[in-house]
């Protein structure tokens, strides 16, 4: 005879009617509560120790997976230095390379402690989008910087021209985000990364030698093979012009007012625009002491 029956019979010589009723269920339900916490009593001890052996296989894991993260670090930046794209760029993608790995390993781990997967990606998909949207301009800029610091179109001290906003200069500072050029008359022109790397570049300096194109009209009357003596003797006494590499003096055009002679030769690229300068320069004053004249357009008027 159970428990609940003695009960029952004690209780129906003391309570009659309904309540002896309301008095057995409550008893029953209180044998039921008493029989599942005895199970989880006895349960507890081995869902704890499935709990702890979670919690210390992720450690484990945290630490190994954080050696591997440092070995990896370690060869990206090597291969970053050896491209040559070190400094602020190179700590950046650094920087990024960190959080991506961190992040996949976190994400492993919550997965081994049963947190659900969909919900980890909705909640990071929601934050992608979000932040995509918020810094949309910047993120282009950084994507740009950081394409410019690998492919190198351009280095601190090139002088380069961009069509992007039609600007021009010398490279002063590269940032993940912006590039300050510094103009010939001293102005700083702070140009996105972004629309500059979409652009057409034009490196001037990073060339060791360029190659010079000076032309310069002489009038019918003037003997052409004085004038061409003429400049290549002043050629030849320049001594920045650099003699073992082709040069050529020739009639370029028969233009409208006059015959134009075109030299062209090779200098240093730090050395272009004063030689072409100064070969300007001497040109004119050697053509002025031998008589041949530089025209201007003109017009002769006949009278019948």
């Amino acid at each position: 005879m159970g428990v609940n029956a003695i009960t029952a019979s004690v209780l129906s010589k003391v309570y009659p009617g309904s309540l002896l009723t309301l008095l057995t269920a409550e008893t029953d339900e209180i044998s039921e509560e008493m029989a599942i916490g005895k199970q989880l009593l006895q349960a507890a001890p081995q869902s704890l120790l499935d709990f702890i052996v979670r919690v210390v296989f992720c450690i484990v894991a945290f630490l190994i997976g954080s050696r591997i993260i440092s070995l990896l670090r370690k060869l990206i930046r090597k291969a970053l230095a050896r491209t040559g794209a070190e400094g602020a760029g190179g700590k950046f993608i650094d920087s990024c390379v960190k959080v991506v790995m961190y992040a996949f390993l976190i994400f492993q781990i919550a997965l081994h402690l049963g947190i659900n997967a969909a919900t980890i990606a909705t909640i990071l998909g929601s934050a992608t989008v979000t932040v995509g949207l918020a810094f949309q301009g910047s993120l282009k800029n950084c994507i740009g910087g950081i394409m410019i610091m690998i492919l190198h179109p351009f280095r601190v001290g090139d002088y380069i021209i961009e069509t992007a906003y039609n600007s021009e200069g010398t490279v002063s500072e590269i940032t993940v985000f912006y590039t300050r050029l510094a103009t010939t008359d001293n102005k700083t022109i702070l140009l996105p990364n972004g629309p500059l790397a979409d652009a057409g570049i034009t490196n001037v300096t990073r060339a060791e030698n360029r190659r010079e194109e000076l032309k310069v009209g002489i009038s019918y009357q003037a003997d052409i093979r004085k004038a061409k003596q003429i400049l290549e003797e002043l050629l030849l006494k320049e001594e920045r012009i650099r003699k073992e590499l082709d040069y050529s003096i020739n009639v370029d055009e028969l233009g409208d007012n006059a015959v134009i002679l075109a030299m062209r030769f090779w200098t240093r690229t730090e050395d272009y625009w004063p030689v072409r300068w100064q070969m300007l320069e001497d040109i004119k004053y050697a053509f002025d002491e031998n008589g041949i004249g530089i025209p201007y357009p003109q017009m002769d008027v006949h009278l019948g």
